[in-house]
């Protein structure tokens, strides 16, 4: 009876002890994600720009060439991240949610399944940016701090989110790049202005580049380098014209580098076909976590990504600008599906016209007629229902040849494969008739923008519901060249001038209102 005592207690400790080494040699998570950033890094082969930390980062594990985000725009896209599943399943698709609900499926967080099993979590920034419920820091991860605060050989999961990328952007006076030095998409006219905007994007990135290279230092300097799965991504696409909040390449093909000491050999360049949900899947089987529900990512090491043909992606509302769009890529094509294309590209959205100037500059030409017919595409009144690309030999997708008999095969298969993924697998609600919003406003703008009709008009109507009037032109030539003289100071500033930004529009009117209330307050 003792004898067995003892054997019950040795098996027990022995049962204990390989649970502890199990914990202890499970590999920590660093996400490292910066914003609205496509792959334009020194790494990838971007003209112009210096980014040696991400560069030694990529040349100590894998660097993914065709990696892209399921919705190019930081909330639908971040959701679908924190889950691993595309966001039209989880009800997340809708940019700033007004009714936000908790997950459908059963489906769970992936920080909390960190968490329940025994992983330290914490994001150390500040963003979220869910679509969801719960949608809190501290209600999705452990800690708001730092991973130091976990137990002794407790492994963690961590987040951090480097802003710098997303509009506005600082200078680099320790590297200002020259416009020479830069190469532009042929969608963007050739000017001096543009050209600056674009270099002062990418010295910004060189800033971010940094921030990420103190990081990683200090990984190595806490010795914690070689037991630490590494990634580095972005949201979503670069926020320029035809890049942030539409389908094409610049606004969801981003950067994604893993680093895995031991388990990924360095100097790797993959042309599979991945998706930022992937990421969960990945480092969910490499912690040994079993999710409730598979998700739709799939492991990054695994053989179903080799064999991937597909990838998919869709947009649905952007702030109160309403517009839906799905999208099927290969590596040779790509087809976007417009499920709204009555609307013009170039509607209205607060956002862009607070915060990108080469808008201005792109709407002045274009209303002069001095823009190609490659350039003119985006300012059209309407969409194409479809465009298909030939992405090896139209890389920045200007030539749309759904219409081209000879790619009616190609044409056909993606199609089916859209409808497939939509029925099955997202359970695609499509455009609902409110949503679509016919006949709720007039015919046209009275104005000469529409941020004025909007703030005459918002006590009439509820944008949250119906979003905001699709008119086209936004603005009138005229107050497009006023608002692009107030960029060029901004813009071509020198590396250390200190020049602020202008604030545009409806952006300007809400920023005076909130001075005034604030005045009278005082």
């Amino acid at each position: 009876m003792f004898l067995n005592l003892l054997l019950l207690a040795s098996c027990a400790d022995e049962s204990k002890k390989t649970k502890k080494e199990m914990t202890d040699n499970r590999p920590n998570i660093l996400w490292i994600t910066i914003e609205d950033w496509s792959p334009d890094l020194s790494c990838y082969g971007t003209k112009g720009i210096y980014t040696p930390n991400v560069d030694k980062l990529a040349e100590e594990g894998i660097r993914y060439n065709l990696a892209f985000t399921t919705s190019p725009v930081c909330s639908t896209s971040r959701s679908a991240m924190m889950t691993g599943f595309h966001q039209n399943y989880i009800g997340a698709h809708q940019h700033r949610e007004h009714h936000k609900k908790p997950l459908p499926h059963g489906v769970k967080p992936i920080p909390k399944l960190f968490e329940e099993a025994g992983y330290f979590t914490t994001l150390m920034s500040w963003k979220t940016d869910m679509n969801f419920l719960p949608d809190t820091k501290e209600e999705l991860f452990m800690n708001t701090n730092d991973w130091t605060e976990r137990e002794p050989d407790q492994p963690f999961f961590a987040r951090i989110t480097f802003a710098g990328t997303h509009r506005s952007w600082k200078r680099d006076h320790e590297r200002p790049i020259d416009i020479g030095d830069i190469e532009l998409p042929p969608y963007y006219a050739d000017t001096p202005f543009i050209r600056r905007d674009w270099a002062n994007g990418l010295e910004q990135m060189q800033l971010v580049d940094r921030e990420v290279g103190s990081l990683l230092k200090r990984l190595d300097d806490e010795g914690l380098a070689d037991n630490t799965i590494v990634f580095f991504i972005a949201d979503h696409g670069r926020c320029h014209i035809r890049g942030k909040q539409f389908l094409y390449d610049g606004g969801t093909r981003i950067p994604m580098i893993m680093r895995w000491p031991g388990k990924v050999e360095p100097k790797q360049v993959s042309d599979d076909l991945v998706m930022s949900i992937d990421i969960g899947a990945t480092i969910l089987e490499a912690a040994g976590i079993a999710p409730p529900v598979p998700l739709h990512g799939k492991n990054l090491l695994g053989d179903e990504i080799k064999n991937r043909k597909y990838i998919f992606s869709a947009r649905d509302k952007m702030d109160e600008t309403h517009d839906a769009m799905r999208a099927i890529r290969t590596k040779e094509f790509k087809l976007i599906l417009n499920l709204m294309p009555e609307r013009p590209y170039c509607q209205y959205n607060e956002y862009k016209e607070g915060a990108y100037p080469v808008l201005a500059e792109m709407n002045i030409l274009y209303m002069k007629g001095l823009l190609t017919p490659e350039q003119s595409l985006f300012f059209a009144e309407t969409k194409p229902q479809i465009e298909l690309f030939d992405i090896q030999n139209d890389p920045f997708e200007v030539h749309n040849i759904a219409e081209n008999p000879e790619y009616a095969v190609v044409k056909k298969e993606l199609i089916n494969q859209l409808e497939y993924w939509r029925k099955y697998v997202i359970n695609d609600q499509g455009v609902s008739e409110k949503f679509r919003a016919t006949g709720v406003f007039p015919d046209q703008n009275p104005f000469s923008t529409v941020d004025e009709w909007i703030t005459k008009n918002h006590k009439n109507y509820d944008f949250n519901t119906v979003g905001w009037p699709a008119w086209y032109p936004t603005r009138s030539l005229d107050e497009w060249e006023k608002v692009r003289e107030q960029w060029e100071p901004y813009v071509m500033r020198g590396p250390t001038d200190k020049i602020p930004r202008p604030t545009i529009g409806l952006m300007a009117r809400k920023k005076k209102n909130k001075k005034n209330k604030l005045a009278k307050k005082l």
